[in-house]
């Protein structure tokens, strides 16, 4: 299970602030990809440090934070599933894929696995309609998928499947 991070990440917030000489609201975007690659989210002590040490209000970082999709409040999970639902995939059986992912995970479009393990997020497309239905797994793509090969797939990645427990 991911923890969550309190105060006691500000000297990891402070040394990435100083690492990249921030000093203005120009960086801001910057500073919050590194957070979130630090720490696998944004923590709201990061980013009261963020705030504190750039002179930027905390409500408009968080402005910025949950306007852009990429950033993330939240703890993730080690491995992001990202499920295509664009149009070739939906005729060739998105439905079906999306399924069988939220049946063997036990989760639904957005959350994370209480294990830390795998977080599951829908996208319009990407950008493989000639292999419909398709996913990724963090920066690997899947495609041409029935049910059988999506459960295949997670096991590979550490899934132990909520439908056998």
């Amino acid at each position: 299970m991911v923890e969550s991070i309190t105060n006691e990440c500000v000297p990891d917030v402070l040394a990435v602030i100083d690492e990249m000489n921030v000093s203005s609201e120009s960086n801001l975007i910057a500073v919050l990809q590194d957070m979130q690659e630090h720490f696998g989210y944004l923590p709201p002590a990061a980013l009261q440090e963020i705030s504190s040490r750039i002179h930027i209000p905390l409500a408009r970082i968080y402005g910025v934070v949950t306007f852009y999709a990429q950033f993330h409040t939240e703890p993730r999970g080690r491995h992001t599933i990202r499920c295509c639902r664009g149009t070739a995939c939906h005729v060739e059986g998105a439905g079906r894929v999306l399924r069988t992912i939220e049946k063997e995970l036990g989760i639904s479009d957005g959350e994370t696995t209480p294990d830390g393990l795998f977080s599951l997020e829908t996208l319009g497309c990407i950008g493989i309609c000639f292999l419909a239905p398709a996913m990724m797994i963090d920066d690997q793509y899947f495609g041409n998928l029935t049910t059988q090969r999506v459960g295949s797939i997670l096991r590979t990645y550490g899934a132990r499947s909520c439908l056998h427990e």
